[in-house]
C-alpha cells in the first residue's frame, strides 16, 4: 500500500490480510473474529498477541480506528488525512459510518486547552439506529 511505503512502514501479508478483512466485514470487527476469518481464509490458526500486534500497526499508521465500546476495529475512510474521525455505530445492525469534520477537531482542541489539557488520542462515537434499520422497522411496523 502506497500510504505505508509514503510513511517509512511495512505492509506485511499478515496486515494486508487483515485491512482486508475489516473492508470485507463492513462493521466494527472484533480481534477474536478477525481469527476465525485468517483461521479460514489462510487456513492457519494465528494467536490473539499477532493480531494485536497488527492491529496496533494498522492504528498506528492510521489505516484502522478502534471503536472503543465495542472493542472492536473498523478501516479508516481516509487513512491519507489522518484526521479524527466521528463514528455512528447502529445498535441494531452493528453497522458503523465515519464522518469527518475539522470542527470537531477544533472544538476538542479548544476544549482541551481550556483546562490545559493534551488529547493524544480522540475517539468520539455516537450509538444509535441506521436509517436501514429505521426503514425496516417502519415497514415492518
Amino acid at each position: 500500500m502506497a500510504i505505508c511505503a509514503e510513511r517509512g512502514a511495512q505492509l506485511t501479508e499478515l496486515r494486508r490480510q487483515i485491512l482486508e478483512l475489516l473492508w470485507e466485514s463492513g462493521r466494527p470487527t472484533g480481534a477474536y473474529e478477525l481469527i476465525e476469518a485468517l483461521r479460514v481464509r489462510a487456513a492457519r490458526l494465528i494467536g490473539p498477541p499477532t493480531i494485536y500486534r497488527a492491529l496496533e500497526f494498522l492504528m498506528s499508521h492510521g489505516l484502522v480506528s478502534k471503536i472503543e465500546s465495542r472493542n472492536a476495529y473498523v478501516p479508516c475512510a481516509h487513512p491519507e488525512r489522518q484526521t479524527n474521525s466521528l463514528f455512528f455505530i447502529c445498535s441494531e445492525c452493528g453497522s458503523s459510518v465515519e464522518l469527518e469534520d475539522p470542527r470537531l477537531d477544533r472544538l476538542i482542541a479548544e476544549k482541551a486547552a481550556l483546562i490545559g489539557f493534551r488529547p493524544i488520542r480522540r475517539v468520539v462515537e455516537a450509538e444509535g439506529i441506521c436509517s436501514s434499520c429505521l426503514d425496516a422497522d417502519a415497514e415492518g411496523g
